[in-house]
């Protein structure tokens, strides 16, 4: 069981009863007071889960010692306990953090600058947002003001492509999803930072300054997908040095105390599965035979922009953690209320700055990656091929022959001892969470990185079902390419390219297809791209034999191919 490591004195759920007072009445006030917390669902396909306004997510504090990641949804499963994106990073020499793993260290609000100093503020209008496509301005007061959220980075739908929001014009969420959350925090409250957040915690604010946006669509493909993006803001009149942007997850698969974590390099993903083909069914949550994995897919990094090139920081580390009840050596153990070793694993190393070692490597080779190898396939380093118990800076310890199961917690990382973020400057967090089943434990591994390749490419392709990259090498004019095949009957696929705009990073792209008559008979694309060559299929099944037209316009240029359908 987990310990409850935060004092809540009030929980605020977004249902319909809520919301018109949440909208119109009432003040958070934390200055000296406990938190006011609030949670939302986030659903809309298969998982369904919680997210709070002091950074957490996947964790259900309706009851205590509960988990949150419910998949199937409804079906009283769960697959993670809880989450947070922490951020560590030393300002004038003074390590400072916010963590985010079994409370969280946010609080709503923003952070203004008074003569030089940075003061946090928050009011009635910073809560968590949350619209779906069948909202309207009538049945949910989230719609209707959020253009109150727009300046914070709320994300809409620009309908008429005016580059301003509208209200009852353009449509507030995340195009295509069918349900986004939105919510923006600060650390600055010097109030919310708490040595029992469970990860670390307790310093001096960051002030830091976070946009958060929580989506999922239901779509082929995407019903077992969950997005974040996290706009991080330095706030702080003084620069962040040596920062670091953490996921920190205890994934508790069905039952907590069978389990076991890896890594995918090449993926940018951490993941945990069961450590037996046996989810047991006589404990509480349990998947049985067969149980899933589950996935955190790092698609958006850390950037360092003060040197030349920029450089992107993908997974710069995955490293876990346990339990104080979980065999093991003390420099691997939860560092709850513990700064320095907190940030520590960040870094990539265990809670004393001991390197992880390969198991059974001569000399002992160091890693920052534990167990990135393959379950299914036995190639690399897993967990069931044992680790090194060494502590105190040492690369000698003891080498266990297979790892026990049991509860697992992760930290999967992007940043770098030389990333500085100045004031003023903003980096962009994103991640997907992503579950998958397949024939055993190890399967499910297997399929899990499968749907994380779908994801990557549906996010490559700017978020848009149907289109597939061929080439992210920058061209230097529009082309549309003669379609193929043609004469067709009844699938054509279209070829074509973007090139880079000054103004812009991504073009605004529409393929229509017209028939003889010139009548538009099908919108394949009408999208913002970035520049690359891509691909589209269209299938003329509906339509009958005859000549067609297709064209590609944008801003600049429209191209037109005639193409020939016999049935």
């Amino acid at each position: 069981m987990k310990t409850l490591k935060y004092k809540i004195r009030k929980i605020i759920l977004l249902s319909p009863a809520f919301l018109f007072v949440l909208l119109t009445g009432l003040n958070v006030n934390i200055m000296g007071q406990d938190i006011l917390v609030q949670m939302a669902p986030l659903e809309g396909n298969n998982i369904k889960t919680w997210l709070y306004n002091t950074g957490i997510f996947n964790q259900d504090l309706r009851t205590t010692n509960h988990p949150g990641f419910q998949w199937p949804a409804g079906s009283g499963k769960y697959a993670v306990f809880t989450t947070g994106l922490s951020i560590g990073a030393y300002v004038n020499g003074q390590l400072r953090e916010v963590m985010a793993s079994w409370a969280g260290e946010y609080a709503n609000g923003y952070v203004v600058d008074s003569a030089g100093i940075p003061v946090p503020r928050t009011d009635n209008r910073f809560k968590i947002y949350s619209v779906k496509p069948t909202d309207n301005w009538i049945n949910n007061p989230y719609w209707l003001n959020w253009g109150l959220m727009v300046p914070f980075g709320a994300p809409y739908v620009d309908v008429n492509n005016n580059g301003i929001y509208e209200p009852l014009i353009d449509t507030p969420g995340v195009k295509g999803a069918v349900h986004t959350l939105f919510i923006c925090l600060t650390d600055g409250f010097v109030e919310s930072h708490s040595s029992g957040e469970g990860f670390g915690g307790g310093t001096l604010p960051l002030y830091a300054e976070l946009h958060l946006t929580a989506w999922c669509y239901n779509l082929p493909g995407l019903e077992d997908v969950q997005f974040l993006k996290w706009v991080v803001i330095n706030r702080n009149n003084s620069t962040w040095n040596n920062t670091y942007f953490s996921i920190v997850c205890d994934p508790d698969l069905g039952y907590a105390n069978d389990d076991y974590v890896g890594c995918d390099t090449n993926r940018n993903m951490g993941y945990c599965y069961n450590g037996d083909n046996d989810d047991d069914p006589n404990q509480p949550y349990s998947y049985g035979q067969d149980p899933p994995a589950v996935g955190f897919d790092l698609l958006k990094g850390s950037v360092n922009k003060h040197v030349s090139p920029p450089v992107v920081y993908n997974m710069t580390s995955f490293d876990h953690f346990t339990g104080t009840s979980t065999p093991g050596p003390a420099c691997e153990k939860d560092p709850n209320g513990e700064p320095e070793p907190a940030y520590q694993f960040m870094r990539g190393y265990k809670k004393d700055r001991t390197p992880w070692v390969i198991p059974n490597t001569n000399p002992p080779q160091t890693t920052k990656y534990c167990y990135s190898g393959d379950p299914e396939t036995q190639t690399g380093w897993t967990e069931s091929k044992g680790s090194v118990f060494n502590c105190g800076g040492s690369l000698y310890g003891t080498t266990i022959s297979v790892n026990p199961v049991g509860e697992r917690r992760f930290v999967m990382s992007s940043g770098a001892d030389g990333l500085t973020v100045n004031p003023g400057d903003t980096q962009t967090i994103m991640i997907a969470q992503f579950i998958a089943r397949g024939t055993s434990n190890l399967n499910s591994v297997t399929k899990l990185k499968q749907l994380d390749d779908f994801i990557q490419a549906f996010v490559d392709n700017g978020f848009v079902i149907g289109i597939n990259p061929v080439s992210n090498k920058v061209p230097s004019q529009y082309i549309l390419y003669q379609n193929y095949p043609n004469p067709f009957n009844p699938v054509t696929k279209l070829k074509f390219e973007i090139p880079y705009e000054v103004k812009s990073e991504k073009s605004k792209v529409k393929i229509v297809i017209y028939d003889v008559l010139g009548r538009e008979v099908e919108v394949l694309l009408n999208e913002k791209l970035s520049p690359g060559t891509f691909e589209v299929e269209w299938d003329a099944s509906n339509y009958p034999s005859g000549l067609y037209f297709c064209r590609l316009i944008s801003d600049e240029i429209s191209i037109t191919k005639k193409m020939v359908f016999l049935k």
